[in-house]
């Protein structure tokens, strides 16, 4: 809470249950890119990504989509947390 431009913290409480409310959205927003990442192109299909099949296994390592994925998520979080 708020009272002329000072913070009043009610208690410990407020903020945990903050906290639990803001790990829970993100835990449902990765549920959620799970879901949805297999209909995405060019995701672990991109040139560089190594993929190694055996008899009865198989290994993927998808190293250039780690780095793009890497490179755009530091751009977009320097442009939201600039200030």
């Amino acid at each position: 809470m708020v009272n002329n431009g000072k913070e009043i913290f009610v208690d410990g409480r407020f903020n945990m249950g903050v906290m639990l409310i803001v790990i829970g959205i993100v835990i449902a927003a990765i549920g959620l890119i799970m879901l949805v990442i297999d209909r995405i192109p060019l995701i672990g299909k991109l040139p560089g990504d190594i993929n190694i099949t055996g008899k009865g296994w198989s290994v993927h390592f998808p190293i250039v989509t780690c780095i793009i994925l890497s490179l755009l998520l530091t751009i977009i979080l320097n442009i939201i947390f600039r200030r």
